[in-house]
């Protein structure tokens, strides 16, 4: 039996700390450690594992940069971004780990004697991947911010700057700025939606890919599971690739947006 949500395991006082929580504090031990090893290491002249770093980082910031079309932005976008990929890549691909969602306290609940699992994917939890997603878009806005203002960016969604000005032209301008407002009030429900959707993709996938391979193990304990494994790998590289991915792409159209409406903006005067 595979819950929904993830499963407390001990208390801080009143807060619970939840398998998927420990998982993701192994994750992030294992990004400082990572990191802490890379920085001794590097170098200007890299050998043979930080060779293959150096390539990794060089692959992806090109790649970024296919979306971007822009080298200085990418690499202010890079470091959020990368993160997230290799974040949410090392916690899918921890749920296929020997003893993850296996090894844990048997509790009897209605009679029955149930797996609490000890460690669980982070991103199978839902809490978790919300708030990541929460956290991104929230990310894109104060990108948005420190590039054009707050008021320039502001005005995306409260265009109230351009009503004070249609008040001055005409009654026409009113209505097309009050119109433009509502605009901007969809615009912010639109970037809920995208928090939401980000969340629902990663977890649906991640989850869905645990019940598969929870259901293989208890048909079938040798062999036959091995191809769902390398499956799963491939899901996980790509969920956390399209993760993102669509974020550097918010990152992108949100700034293009911006400097669209400021260059027109400046054409008008």
């Amino acid at each position: 039996m595979i819950s929904v949500g993830a499963e407390p395991i001990f208390f801080l006082g009143t807060f619970p700390v939840t398998n998927s929580m420990l998982t993701a504090w192994i994750v992030v031990a294992l990004f400082f450690i990572c990191g802490w090893f890379i920085r001794k290491q590097a170098s200007l002249a890299p050998k043979g594992m930080m060779n293959f770093v150096d390539w990794v980082i060089e692959f992806l910031l090109t790649e970024a940069e296919k979306v971007t079309g822009d080298r200085e932005r990418t690499r202010k976008f890079f470091p959020l971004c990368a993160t997230l990929f290799f974040f949410i890549l090392i916690s899918n691909w921890m749920g296929l780990l020997p003893g993850v969602g296996s090894i844990g306290i048997h509790e009897t609940h209605a009679g029955e004697s149930v797996l609490i699992p000890l460690f669980r994917p982070a991103t199978s939890d839902l809490n978790f991947t919300l708030a990541i997603a929460i956290f991104s878009i929230l990310a894109t806005h104060i990108f948005g911010i420190f590039t054009f203002g707050f008021l320039t960016h502001a005005s995306k969604f409260f265009n109230v700057r351009g009503i004070i000005r249609a008040i001055r032209r005409g009654p026409m301008d009113v209505v097309v700025a009050i119109v433009e407002f509502f605009v901007g009030l969809l615009e912010i429900v639109s970037e809920g939606a995208k928090a939401v959707s980000l969340a629902l993709r990663l977890f649906g996938n991640v989850f869905a890919g645990e019940v598969l391979l929870t259901v293989m193990y208890s048909l079938v304990s040798f062999f036959i599971p091995l191809p769902f494994l390398f499956l799963e790998l491939l899901v996980g590289l790509i969920q956390a690739t399209v993760f993102s991915m669509l974020v550097l792409v918010f990152l992108k159209s949100m700034t293009d947006n911006l400097h669209g409406e400021e260059e027109s903006e400046h054409t008008t005067h």
